[in-house]
């Protein structure tokens, strides 16, 4: 468990899935702009930002290479990290392959499972959604084999020109990967991250669960203590979250594309 302090007049920020770089990366510029907009307008008072996972569409460090483009965004995360503004990154099912990147070059710290916080005296638990409760079995037998140290290695060898474009197809035409099929709501009784924060509950209180990977804003009470959120995302929503004096609240982005 990691304990946040927060100072008076600071806040923490809580933002997921913007998938950039799907469908192309032409067209998913605007949402880059807009996001690194609101990155712009959230330092002046961040704490620390939380980033939920799929941050882009594919992700995959080779030793010496990454994917091209994300510029902007992965010079403002730069640039607050340097102002000295911590930045989590939880890992999702788009970007599951990180490797160091993040960590050496733009100094956030990087998450593969979730995680559980304490800001001041509220608990949390974070993490990015994927593979949780008794749903999600497609990504679950796929994560199996993405996450196989084999199939990364043969991966590795095939050149970035044909393996990232390759893998960038997949992740947009896949139904399983892209989870597109699971942007619906289900309902309290059938929402599997819904069950899931329940039986953790049963194991452990924690104030807030904290999701992104379905899509949804969703502010879901589990009891009279406890509550679920969801992040929503920054594709059609362009949602996220502040903590601030213990309460965690779900904002709309308004900011225009064009700024």
């Amino acid at each position: 468990m990691t304990a946040i302090k927060i100072p008076q007049g600071k806040k923490i920020y809580f933002a997921s899935d913007n998938h950039l770089g799907a469908p192309t990366a032409r067209e998913s510029m605007p949402r880059e702009k807009k996001f690194v907009q609101w990155l712009d307008s959230v330092k002046h008072d961040a704490e620390a930002i939380f980033l939920l996972g799929d941050l882009f569409d594919f992700w995959f460090e080779y030793k010496y290479v990454i994917p091209k483009g994300f510029t902007r965004v992965l010079g403002k995360l730069a640039e607050l990290s340097d102002q000295g503004i911590k930045i989590h990154f939880f890992v999702g099912n788009h970007d599951l392959w990180m490797n160091g990147y993040f960590e050496e070059e733009l100094g956030i710290t990087v998450h593969h499972q979730p995680q559980e916080f304490i800001f001041n005296s509220t608990s949390l638990f974070i993490g990015h959604g994927d593979g949780l409760g008794p749903d999600d079995k497609g990504f679950k037998r796929l994560k199996k084999v993405f996450t196989n140290s084999f199939f990364k290695w043969i991966y590795r060898w095939i050149h970035p020109d044909i393996g990232v474009r390759f893998a960038q197809y997949l992740s947009v035409k896949n139904k399983v990967i892209s989870g597109d099929e699971d942007v619906k709501f289900l309902g309290n009784d059938q929402e599997w991250l819904v069950q899931y924060c329940q039986k953790k509950l049963q194991e452990k209180h924690s104030d807030y669960f904290v999701f992104g990977h379905r899509h949804l804003p969703l502010d879901i009470a589990l009891n009279d203590q406890s509550k679920y959120i969801n992040l929503g995302d920054w594709i059609g929503y362009y949602t996220y979250a502040v903590f601030e004096d213990g309460t965690l609240t779900l904002k709309e982005f308004q900011h225009s594309f064009n700024a």
